[in-house]
């Protein structure tokens, strides 16, 4: 059987992979829980989330285990990634209302039958988070000098209306999704759009940091 990350490759999905070699045979050894998050910033999905779902698809055909997380507490911050200014806010009934109309589209390309794949929604962790120990027991994992260096902090920095505090902690929010997913479902790789190679690192560096185990 075709290892699922050449298909990936020789369709042109891969961009970027940390420790590429050992995740390809883990891939190739052993059914691996992965997930991709979409915050719910309107009330349907659009070409990129697109991708990132097809993607998604070929992984489950080959047998591995897709959870989708929607960012019902992400999009309570907003990511920097990729844009020149805050995003607007939201109100939490407008993150929910999104969020249910893109669990209904990705409904007809994830197969969500029982044990075929897994829905979550980080507002289930994020929204009631205390701030004083989530700072003392994530915030302390993270340099802000090597934070800095992320390109999607550089190029807001760069702009008139600078960066904003609330922005910054996204980074710590997503990698603390992974660490919750790791918690949850065992879940070993995160993937996504390119734009998002530093929060990434920032999650899977959490896994490995704060348990000690393999994280892609």
């Amino acid at each position: 059987m075709t290892n699922v990350y050449d298909i990936l490759a020789e369709r042109g999905f891969l961009k970027q992979c940390s420790h590429p070699e050992e995740l390809r045979e883990l891939l190739g050894r052993e059914k691996v829980a992965f997930y991709i998050g979409y915050d719910p910033t309107a009330d349907s999905l659009h070409i990129g989330h697109y991708v990132a779902l097809m993607t998604m698809a070929h992984m489950q055909r080959a047998g591995h285990l897709p959870i989708v997380l929607l960012g019902g507490g992400t999009a309570c911050i907003g990511d920097p990634s990729g844009k020149s200014d805050m995003r607007r806010m939201m109100t939490t009934e407008e993150i929910d209302h999104n969020a249910a109309c893109f669990q209904k589209q990705m409904a007809r390309l994830i197969d969500f039958s029982e044990g075929k794949a897994i829905i979550a929604n980080n507002a289930d962790w994020l929204r009631n988070l205390n701030f004083i120990e989530f700072m003392r027991d994530i915030g302390a994992m993270f340099s802000v000098n090597k934070m800095l260096t992320a390109d999607c902090y550089k190029t807001r920095m760069a702009t008139d209306n600078g960066l904003s505090f609330l922005e910054f902690t996204y980074m710590l929010m997503q990698s603390y999704d992974f660490l919750e997913l790791f918690h949850r479902y065992g879940c070993r790789l995160e993937m996504g759009g390119n734009d998002q190679w530093s929060n990434m690192l920032g999650g899977a560096d959490l896994v490995r940091r704060k348990d000690s185990e393999k994280a892609f």
